[in-house]
């Protein structure tokens, strides 16, 4: 992992949150005062007064700017927790949360995306071999359209899981992942966020404790919620996971379930060592949990450590797809589960989505079986790494983390509102980014930046992104941006 600045070490963090002017008029307080406060509160994070990630005064603090009582505050403090609006932990302060009722998604949507650069969302580099490949596997298919895509209608599950029936081609993907899945439930799922919801329902329940990296997957908060499952997360360093955090956690609390995603996916970039994988893996063992491992990149990267589902295919729920390293409308994936778990996660799946969409998986097949996946695959890594290369050459000088063949750039900011005005600035200028704050589990001052997806555009479009966020990341840096515009 190439990256500007280590993180700091795990677990303690100096606090970098921000103060704020919000702090209202001690003349507009009503009485009951602590209502009147969380009315103050909620209405500030309304009007945008209040951000996510802002931090808020000390309990003692505010007592003091609006001459109340400790007990005032810690009144109000404790309904905005308990609420949602708010969150927080001992020795490091209180913040906002983001909204409890909206997904608080890290890219652009279509609407909102016209006349941007979108380099906000994760999508692999399309060249004229995707179109030619997709051409031709369709006419080879309309000269013979297979009769499972005309008449598969219900899931089939002697071929979607089960050791004994596992489809070729799903066991030379899941090989090219570093996965010898013999002893695992295999099934075919329409991507990763299908793979990623089975997985949670299979090892989890409502009210149940699932952990995951601090700074992790953008769909994680709300799909658990959703889920009625509570989530902490858990300190990373420039290696992932902290071990011993996750132990001080495990050892405390009744954990069912550990969400990671190990191998370059983090938006930090980093890539758990093997040592650090075998530890992970032997603390589930110690503390009987399980382990959802997130590999949606599948093969991306050359030679990375062997998945944690090798180290303990006992507990680990593994899932990857082809979205991200192929092509992002071919949404197939494979979730491999611990044998024992292969029938409820059967079930889950087809309470959820039925079935695997049987023209999809039969392009995936096709493609598998005949090495067109593979040479595809090798264009992927051939044309991330080059623009790894270009961003880190554009970027010299400020903080930043890549990782071999990734698909993004992180690029580091000193606190929340750093990352606020970077974001606006670039986008400014006509190119949309991935904050931070989308993708925190824990506190969001713990980890401030933005991420900047390399594919999803052609190599000219991509390089004037680039310069133009590594322009505007120094500008804001050394104080010029306001002078400047």
């Amino acid at each position: 992992m190439r990256r500007g600045r280590a993180l700091v070490n795990c677990p303690d963090y100096d606090m970098l949150g921000i103060m704020t002017n919000w702090p209202p008029d001690p003349g507009t307080l009503t009485r009951p005062a602590y209502r009147s406060l969380v009315k103050a509160v909620e209405a500030a994070i309304q009007n945008g007064a209040l951000k996510p990630g802002d931090r808020l005064p000390t309990q003692r603090q505010l007592a003091f700017d609006l001459n109340l009582s400790v007990q005032t505050v810690s009144r109000a403090y404790s309904k905005l927790i308990e609420s949602g609006k708010i969150a927080g932990e001992v020795g490091r302060g209180t913040y906002v949360r983001a909204s409890q009722d909206d997904v608080q998604m890290p890219f652009v949507t279509r609407k909102t995306s016209l006349g941007l650069l979108d380099m906000s969302i994760l999508k692999p580099v399309i060249d004229h071999a995707h179109e030619d490949a997709l051409q031709e596997v369709l006419r080879a298919m309309a000269r013979s359209v297979p009769r499972t895509v005309l008449t598969m209608s219900r899931p089939d599950r002697g071929h979607d899981f089960g050791a004994d029936h596992m489809p070729g081609p799903s066991r030379r993907w899941l090989g090219l992942c570093g996965l010898r899945a013999e002893d695992a439930a295999i099934i075919r799922t329409n991507g990763s966020t299908a793979a990623m919801t089975v997985a949670l329902m299979t090892a989890a329940q409502p009210g149940d404790l699932i952990l995951a990296e601090e700074i992790g997957h953008h769909t994680l908060r709300p799909l658990t919620r959703f889920m009625g499952l509570r989530l902490r997360g858990v300190t990373v360093d420039d290696g992932g996971i902290c071990p011993r955090a996750l132990e001080e956690i495990a050892r405390t609390d009744g954990v069912k379930a550990l969400y990671l995603m190990p191998t370059g996916m983090n938006p930090l970039a980093f890539t758990m060592s093997e040592q650090r994988r075998a530890e992970v893996a032997d603390i589930a063992r110690r503390y009987d949990f399980l382990i959802i491992e997130n590999h949606a990149w599948g093969p991306l990267q050359d030679a990375p450590p062997p998945p944690i589902a090798a180290l303990a295919p006992e507990r680990t729920l593994f899932f990857t797809s082809l979205t991200k390293c192929l092509m992002p409308g071919l949404r197939v994936g494979y979730l491999a589960v611990p044998d024992h778990l292969g029938p409820a996660a059967a079930s889950r799946h087809m309470v959820t989505n039925w079935m695997a969409s049987g023209l999809m998986t039969e392009i995936a097949d096709r493609w598998i079986s005949d090495g067109t996946a593979e040479n595809l695959l090798h264009r992927q890594r051939l044309a991330l790494g080059d623009r790894t290369e270009y961003a880190v050459r554009i970027l010299e000088g400020l903080e930043y983390r890549t990782s071999p063949n990734g698909l993004h750039v992180w690029v580091d900011c000193r606190d929340a509102q750093e990352e606020r005005a970077l974001i606006e600035a670039v986008r400014r200028d006509g190119v949309a980014v991935a904050s931070a704050a989308s993708f925190s589990i824990g506190p969001h001052f713990h980890h401030t930046g933005i991420r900047v997806a390399l594919g999803g555009q052609g190599f000219p479009e991509f390089a004037r992104g680039m310069r133009i966020v590594a322009r505007i990341a120094r500008e804001i840096r050394n104080g010029q941006l306001g002078a400047q515009r």
